[in-house]
């Protein structure tokens, strides 16, 4: 075989190589809640091992400020994930601001508590515990930090979870009591940002998700399932807490976080694959391991409109 022959074929061959990995290397891009970024970023890289060529590229921030990048900014996301369920179908489904329905479905995965975590160096941090930690987080000098409940939906179950308090205590000034320590100084659009002012003593006590909690190694308040919005069962009780934000007046509902695929996601099937992996026992074994509560079994909204091959994996939500 002529010299100059060998090596045309040989580069094609390598032209052919280059073209089909070219190919198959795909981008998803995840936009998730802040309290989903080391669970998701494990989940990112465990997923792109048995996808040669993929890269998962999570990007995490408040529920509704997430959620706002795909329905008002037209930013293209395969995948969505949100701490409270009812961000999806509120911005979702019937579009937001005008727009059009960005998603018809979304699939509750998790579940998770409302908590504080504090540090040795927290006031009082050897004295409190689930019986007096109101009495403590309303002491002169104490400070709480929190999300901001117009963007983040520990913002909003945070208020939610005080007024619970006052009822389930007989304290009717404790939620007033409690944010009195909490301004809006103390505030940012997730709760994960204030984890470091923690660390370092600018703030005594950071109300959080009890997943939080178990990631960072942090020491928190075991609250009574009766208010920490984690018990399905309780669900009537919840609903009996409004939470008032920018974005209207919020009822308290159980913890479930929720996920979907945008109906204008550049790789709708690859986004399939990888909720079908969250869903699955590794993705189910990463869930406990970083202190959330995996569901029996996922629960979906519109589950005739879920494709095929994730709709077997859920039941359908209860009404």
């Amino acid at each position: 075989m002529p010299r100059f022959k060998s090596f045309s074929l040989a580069f094609g061959a390598l032209a052919l190589a280059a073209a089909c990995t070219t190919a198959q290397a795909e981008t998803l891009t995840v936009y998730a809640a802040g309290t989903l970024g080391k669970t998701f970023t494990t989940l990112a890289r465990g997923f792109e091992k048995l996808h040669p060529g993929v890269t998962v590229q999570p990007q995490f921030g408040g529920s509704v400020k997430m959620v706002k990048l795909v329905t008002v900014l037209h930013q293209p996301a395969d995948v969505v994930a949100v701490a409270d369920y009812s961000v999806i179908p509120k911005y979702m489904f019937k579009g937001d601001e005008g727009g059009k329905p960005t998603a018809d479905w979304s699939i509750g995965f998790l579940g998770n508590a409302i908590t504080f975590i504090y540090t040795p160096k927290s006031k009082d941090a050897k004295e409190i515990d689930a019986g007096n930690w109101w009495k403590i987080l309303s002491e002169p000098g104490v400070q709480i930090g929190r999300s901001n409940p117009d963007t983040d939906p520990s913002g909003y179950q945070t208020l939610q979870m005080l007024q619970l308090a006052s009822r389930y205590y007989k304290q009717p000034d404790l939620e007033a009591r409690v944010l009195a320590n909490s301004p809006d100084s103390n505030m940012r659009d997730t709760e994960t940002d204030l984890i470091s002012a923690l660390e370092l003593g600018q703030i005594d006590y950071l109300a959080i998700y009890r997943s939080d909690a178990v990631q960072h190694h942090m020491k928190s308040l075991d609250l009574p399932a009766q208010i920490n919005l984690s018990d399905p069962k309780f669900d009537a009780e919840y609903a009996k807490a409004v939470a008032k934000t920018k974005n209207g007046e919020l009822t308290g509902r159980p913890i479930i976080y929720a996920l979907t695929i945008p109906t204008n996601a550049p790789h709708p099937k690859l986004a399939q694959e990888f909720i079908a992996y969250v869903l699955g026992p590794e993705g189910q074994k990463v869930i406990a391991d970083n202190g959330f509560i995996p569901l029996k079994q996922p629960y979906a909204m519109h589950r005739d409109k879920v494709p095929s091959a994730l709709r077997k994996l859920t039941v359908a939500w209860p009404q």
